[in-house]
């Protein structure tokens, strides 16, 4: 019967439907909440591993091909969405943050080695385990594509560790963030208020001023040659009110300032200070009342949507002298910035411009602002990078002590050069820019993929390693893995460097990168601190694990 052959013949057929059918039925279940937490796309593993023990099977070669391919896309999916802000995140405070979870990393690999000697738990597994402790999936990848670089096969108690550990670690990051909340008795509305308190503090990229011309030295100066004397400070006069006729125009190169004029500027919070004493003194304008209701210009965003216009710089476009228009902020990515002639554009960037509705349109037109234009997929970018992320990850690194090579591997690789490509791509021409659904559609299939083939190639074994070979004691070993290094940093994060508890759930979250453990981390903050701490760690955290537990099988069987 057809049915019956489809559903047992080793053929390509069959093996799609048997991967389509768990990565359906796991992310149907993984919506499932118990005690308000969900496992998510993880179930997918589980169904795997549930078709894999009662008996279906998957091609060897079809099942490691959509292994790989489904790492790769997901690695470097996360590469590209974190890659813009990762070199950003080292500052303000960023660089404590990823030293504390490094420490995370290095206590969970050395727990992992004292385990290892006391229960001669093979250390194949026990990298499993800390991988499925950590909530760390392409740790797991890393792990079984260095073992089986090194004996031309994987070995099953890789995932089995990985599969039996993991369901209590989710369990463990949330117990040890509530943990460090009741043992320094944290009051979560006095931990908002400093919070309040620090962003009211923290400067903003992109900043409204408007001032009064005061100074003589100003009197009779254009607004080229104020930007001259003022060259070392970010800011754009973007309109002016003449003190004689009390009228408001846009501000231009050769406009010429006068005493009483009042001007409005975006700046930064650095720089806003300099320009007041420089210039006169700060005058409570509202926006709004720069657009007086009779005015002849108006202020709109326009999205760069045109390709040719990625990586050149603002000024070299000359939008104010062809079109007699103000480009006052760039908005990037949820960022404002000031719209500085050097600052270099990128597909997808929104430009405040301000001008008469005539020049406008020609700015957008020469912009592009075309939205139908960032939704299409952009292939060569992302084929580009992968195809370089794998010729990293394959170059050999030669360590002390270690006689095999170390390689960054289908993991490493693609993740390295995507964070590179999100970062500094459009330098060299490449569009970078991808939509949050499209980045989320990438990552997503290609996890599931990974998990999916991660549990059939195990489940014919789970149910006797848990019953037979002390799977059992893996779940313990696996939970203390998880929770002695959270609670350890934890406690220093809080005791000595005063950190957040908002900041450090995020961190906590982050340095497993856990998304259960954000998405709790978020309902209890009620605010998006938990994410940004998250999002500075998690690119550094993801790094290490995947070398990590490359390192250790490397080091223990090469």
């Amino acid at each position: 019967m057809w049915m019956m052959e489809l559903l047992w013949n080793d053929t390509i057929a069959h093996s799609i439907l048997i991967l389509a059918v768990a990565i359906a039925a796991g992310i149907k279940l993984g919506k499932i909440k118990v005690f308000g937490i969900s496992l998510g796309m993880t179930l997918v593993l589980f169904t795997g591993i549930l078709l894999g023990h009662f008996g279906f099977r998957v091609n060897h070669d079809v099942l490691h091909f959509f292994k790989e391919f489904g790492l790769i896309l997901f690695v470097f999916a996360v590469g590209m969405q974190v890659g813009p802000g990762f070199f950003s995140s080292f500052k303000k405070g960023g660089v404590t943050l990823n030293m504390l979870a490094g420490a995370i990393v290095l206590l969970g690999a050395i727990i992992t080695i004292v385990i290892h000697y006391v229960t001669d738990i093979p250390m194949a597994t026990m990298v499993g385990i800390m991988s499925g402790a950590v909530t760390n999936t392409p740790g797991l990848g890393a792990a079984q594509e260095a073992f089986g670089d090194l004996f031309g096969e994987t070995d099953n108690t890789i995932a089995l560790g990985y599969a039996v550990a993991y369901p209590l670690g989710v369990v463990g990051i949330i117990l040890s963030i509530l943990f460090v909340r009741y043992v320094f008795r944290i009051s979560l509305p006095k931990e908002t208020e400093q919070i309040e308190r620090d962003e009211s503090k923290q400067t903003h990229e992109a900043t409204p001023v408007s001032l009064e011309v005061k100074n003589p030295a100003v009197f009779g100066k254009s607004i080229y040659q104020l930007s001259g004397l003022l060259k070392h400070r970010e800011f754009v006069i973007s309109r002016i009110c003449y003190r004689e006729s009390n009228r408001i125009d846009i501000a231009k190169s050769d406009t010429v300032l006068h005493e009483g004029d009042k001007i409005f500027v975006i700046t930064t919070d650095e720089d806003a200070e300099a320009i007041k004493i420089f210039v006169g003194n700060e005058i409570q304008m509202d926006r709004k009342q720069w657009i007086p209701a009779d005015a002849e210009f108006i202020s709109r965003s326009i999205v760069i949507t045109k390709s040719e216009l990625n990586g050149k710089r603002l000024g070299d476009l000359q939008l104010r002298r062809l079109h007699g228009t103000n480009i006052t902020r760039i908005n990037r990515s949820g960022v404002e910035f000031v719209a500085t002639p050097a600052l270099k554009l990128q597909l997808g960037d929104r430009l405040t411009v301000v001008g008469s509705e005539p020049a406008v349109q020609k700015v957008a037109e020469t912009l592009g602002n075309s939205l139908k234009r960032l939704n299409e997929p952009n292939l060569i970018t992302i084929f580009t990078g992968i195809a370089l992320g794998i010729i990293l990850g394959s170059i050999p690194f030669a360590f002390p002590g270690i006689p095999q090579p170390v390689k960054l591997g289908l993991a490493g690789g693609p993740l390295i050069i995507a964070i590179l490509i999100g970062r500094f791509g459009y330098r060299y021409k490449l569009i970078t820019y991808t939509t949050q659904s499209a980045n989320l559609m990438l990552r997503e299939v290609g996890i599931a993929m990974f998990l999916a083939c991660v549990g059939l190639s195990a489940g014919e074994s789970f149910m006797d390693t848990i019953v037979n070979k002390g799977g059992v004691a893996w779940i313990g070993w696996g939970f203390a893995i998880t929770t002695i290094p959270l609670l350890i940093v934890g406690c220093i994060g809080r005791f000595f460097y005063k950190l957040n508890y908002f900041v450090l759930m995020g961190l906590l979250a982050g340095s497993t990168t856990d998304p259960p453990a954000l998405a709790y981390s978020n309902a209890t903050a009620n605010n998006d601190v938990p994410a940004v701490s998250y999002s500075t760690v998690y690119p550094l955290t993801m790094f290490l694990r995947v070398l990590v537990a490359q390192l250790l099988i490397l080091f223990f069987y090469a």
